[in-house]
């Protein structure tokens, strides 16, 4: 039996199979090494625990005319989005037959395209699990940073590759009723122990000194590429490389901004992207305490050239302004999915079709998204300020398969 306490997080490698590891969950984070206990204190027989499977259920269905705007969308705008996701969809038996009239369609106009998925498509309003229909939808982009691959003065600053020393485990490869959660951490012995936190990992010296892969000038751009999870480094030899997720050390995030508020640093509203930055720059005495007090740390890895976008969960590029990162657990991941919402704080309409091709540590609920939008400073902007109340409608083909 294996004590271990970590936490639940965002993306996986495989472990090693000689490994016999445990189990966590976000809320409760302590767990036992050891098959579900199917045996009542008096001796009897219980039920074992039900297998956690995609609740699929919440997809409640829709008619084609119940979309708020479906028909007024550029369509056109959407299709090779849509036919990125098909260029993995294509390899699922529940998307090949779709994907597949997708990819011989040659250059369809909006209503070609709009013909497709109504003929090819069933719509479900996604709910949430106490039956509403509205929910959070926030913004995320791809930040700008400025770095060199030589630290100095200037760039004193790491990003970090993945630690060869983490082990993330699938915990519902060993049993099926924790299906989407995982356990990180390291190997001491024969026991996998917490991984390093991010004062550990931020150390002087650090513990992670060789697996730099790049410097940046400002810590604060740093923790908040952490935050997006890719970014763009512009190289001072005028190089442009683009760095994206490749694993986490497994402890749970905790917000800086909502911290700041409850320390009386911050008002709620002062509490956006800009208004942390701004806070930071003015206060770089309390600011390593401040990043401290989040303890998950992502690591990075350096994208191929010529990328138009982040790679997203689904493995293909997101797009700006129409690729969403959802909860897989109530959207399948690469489904379109329609968002009718208000432009980052506005009222003014903002329903448009959209790819679920990302997921995201916050991204919980069947009425959750985060909508991606592009790269830069103006980017940055639009996602730091977006926080409306929106709602989803989920398409897919006919005859996928959904819970009774």
């Amino acid at each position: 039996m294996v004590l271990v306490t970590v936490s639940c997080a965002k993306r996986n490698v495989k472990p090693s199979p000689q490994k016999s590891v445990t189990t966590c969950d976000c809320a409760q984070q302590t767990a036992l090494a050891q098959p579900p206990d199917t045996t009542k204190s008096n001796g009897e027989t219980k039920p074992a625990a039900p297998i956690i499977t995609p609740d699929y259920a919440l997809l409640k269905p829709a008619a084609w005319s119940d979309i708020d705007g479906f028909a007024e969308d550029d369509l056109g705008a959407a299709w090779p989005v849509w036919l990125n996701s098909c260029s993995t969809l294509k390899n699922k038996p529940t998307w090949q037959a779709v994907c597949a009239t997708a990819l011989n369609m040659n250059n369809p106009d909006s209503t070609a395209i709009q013909a497709y998925f109504t003929q090819n498509f069933n719509v479900y309003r996604a709910s949430n699990q106490d039956g509403t229909e509205t929910g959070l939808i926030t913004g995320y982009y791809q930040p700008l940073l400025k770095g060199s691959r030589t630290k100095s003065a200037q760039y004193p600053h790491p990003i970090y590759r993945q630690p060869s020393d983490l082990v993330t485990v699938e915990l519902g490869e060993l049993y099926p009723e924790l299906k989407y959660k995982r356990v990180r951490g390291k190997l001491v012995g024969n026991k996998l122990v917490p991984y390093m936190t991010r004062a550990e990992i931020e150390a002087s010296p650090s513990p992670m000194s060789g697996t730099e892969i790049m410097w940046i000038n400002d810590v604060i751009d740093v923790f908040f590429l952490q935050i997006q999870g890719s970014g763009l480094v512009q190289l001072d030899n005028g190089e442009q490389v683009q760095v994206g997720y490749a694993d986490q050390n497994g402890h749970p995030y905790n917000s800086i901004g909502r911290l700041l508020v409850e320390r009386g640093e911050l008002t709620l509203d002062q509490a956006s992207m800009q208004g942390i930055k701004n806070w930071a720059r003015n206060n770089m005495g309390k600011l390593r305490d401040l990043l401290n007090s989040n303890p998950s740390y992502v690591f990075f890895r350096e994208l191929p050239v010529g990328l138009p976008g982040p790679l997203g969960a689904l493995g293909v590029p997101v797009t700006a302004e129409r690729s969403v990162a959802v909860d897989p657990k109530f959207v399948p991941l690469g489904a379109p999915a329609f968002l009718s919402t208000t432009q980052p704080n506005s009222a003014k309409p903002l329903k448009r079709l959209m790819m679920a091709q990302d997921t995201g540590g916050a991204i919980k609920g069947g009425v959750r998204a985060d909508f991606f939008w592009g790269a830069g400073n103006e980017a940055g902007k639009q996602a730091g300020a977006m926080k409306q109340v929106g709602k989803i409608w989920v398409l897919l083909p006919k005859d996928f398969p959904l819970p009774k």
